[in-house]
């Protein structure tokens, strides 16, 4: 059962589904392709809103949604080093380099798009 869906715009509704069902483990749930898609992992629901979707529609004051910025899906995994090898060897882009703090590690990867998920291994 999914329990939290989250809403990403995206540039290219089918590069966004190869990225997250080949690299990330989601499974294509909804194809409305070019407008928009959904993949599922686990409980979350992705929603992908191309350019022709309701979800990319102009708001009332002229603004467009975009893809990027700083808030982002978080997946955790149990190996964050081997992990992030794996992405770079497939030539997928970084944000940066893995961090180490208190709570554990983390790491941001882009997805075609530019939104950012967070790669997350909790401290032992």
């Amino acid at each position: 059962m999914t329990n939290v869906s989250v809403r990403y715009i995206v540039e290219d509704v089918a590069a966004s589904i190869e990225f997250y069902v080949t690299h990330l483990g989601f499974t294509l749930e909804q194809d409305a392709r070019p407008a928009f898609a959904s993949v599922t992992r686990e409980s979350l629901r992705l929603l992908l809103s191309g350019p022709g979707s309701s979800g990319a529609r102009a708001m009332p004051d002229g603004r467009h949604p975009a893809p990027g910025g700083w808030n982002r899906i978080l997946l955790m995994v149990n190996d964050i080093e081997s992990e992030s090898i794996r992405l770079r060897t497939s030539g997928l882009n970084f944000r940066n380099e893995i961090l180490k703090g208190v709570g554990g590690s983390q790491i941001l990867l882009d997805d075609p798009s530019g939104n950012p998920i967070e790669l997350f291994q909790p401290a032992h």
